[in-house]
């Protein structure tokens, strides 16, 4: 589809300066910026490529001031990088504005499907399971009996929603994602056997929550893995049975949280962080890249290093660690001097 400058300025509630009715099919990196596309300018760094990309719109900021001569037709709205965020949603959602239910799709009987869905090929629906209105499902992907997914809900490619679990609204679940595979509880019986702890519970995601790719969160042995609204979860991170996180908070790749972890809202969790179980993370919680946290957290504390600890102490530890090889030198000169 093609759109005129004039149209995006309406929804981006912006003022063209240039030609209104130039029309543009897709969007671009402002370096790589070809004519029939659109582009934007939110970072200072990438100035000078505005007056070298072939971009036919450009959406900068107010108060932006060219030095040389544009070629492109510009947008100017408060904020540029807001505006093409809300440019990017709107072009994925005509991209993926999928609907009917495919033929090779399995749907229980006794399931319940909603208006204007899509479901691919592939998918299974189990027993008594409830797809919302607009829910997407791609191909490949499963629900289980008895689980429900919410209005608005997508389901990428070969995602897995076992049994008794439940997808809030508006929720976004990338490629190979796992909800509700067991939690990993084993009895020891002997040096070399154990047994099995049944895995009773659920996962419950409340609305509004993204999971990337290859991601897995476990089922409650008791009660409920919960996901509160809002918390965006990066690739490949595991989250453990009856861990309950909050509400607003960010974990990237690679995370780890043990079971029966609580971690607040409003936190910000760096990559490859390891978390071990039953601790309290507080809100508004920061913790850096590759942090070991094995000890409950206060609300508002910032943690690094593994052993976690509060980042002023981390920052005087590594000021030592940086400086040990010249202490040990002097711990033994001092040493040789004194046996002398």
């Amino acid at each position: 589809m093609e759109f005129t400058a004039r149209q995006i300025a309406e929804v981006l509630n912006g003022k063209v300066e240039g030609d209104p009715d130039i029309t543009i099919s897709k969007l671009a990196k402002i370096e790589e910026g070809l004519p029939g596309t659109m582009t934007f300018l939110a970072n200072p760094a990438y100035t000078p490529f505005i007056y070298t990309t072939k971009a036919s719109i450009i959406v900068v900021n107010n108060d932006f001031v060219p030095t040389q001569l544009l070629s492109g037709t510009l947008i100017r709205v408060a904020d540029a990088y807001i505006a093409f965020a809300k440019l990017l949603e709107i072009f994925q959602e005509m991209q993926a504005d999928n609907k009917g239910i495919s033929p090779l799709a399995y749907i229980a009987k006794s399931a319940i499907v909603g208006q204007d869905v899509y479901i691919g090929e592939f998918v299974s629906v189990g027993e008594n399971a409830v797809i919302g209105n607009k829910a997407r499902l791609y191909p490949n992907s499963v629900v289980g009996n008895n689980s429900s997914i919410g209005e608005n809900t997508i389901l990428y490619a070969g995602v897995r929603i076992y049994h008794d679990c439940v997808v809030g609204n508006g929720c976004t679940l990338h490629a190979g994602v796992v909800i509700g595979a067991d939690g990993f509880g084993f009895v020891p019986q002997s040096e070399s056997e154990y047994k099995k702890v049944i895995q009773a519970g659920n996962v419950v995601i409340h609305d509004h929550v993204e999971i990337g790719a290859n991601t897995t969160i476990d089922r409650a042995t008791l009660g409920s893995t919960v996901i509160s609204k809002g918390v965006k979860i990066d690739n490949l991170v595991m989250i453990a049975h009856n861990v309950e996180i909050g509400e607003n908070t960010v974990i990237v790749a690679q995370t780890g949280i043990s079971g029966s972890t609580r971690i607040g809202k409003n936190c910000m969790i760096a990559g490859q962080v390891g978390i071990i179980g039953h601790l309290n993370i507080g809100d508004n919680v920061k913790i850096g890249a590759q942090s070991g946290i094995e000890r409950d957290i206060k609300d508002g504390e910032i943690f690094l290093g593994s052993p976690g600890q509060e980042i002023h102490k981390t920052r005087r530890l590594y000021v030592y660690w940086r400086n040990f090889d010249e202490l040990i030198k002097r711990i033994t000169q001092i040493e040789h001097l004194l046996k002398k």
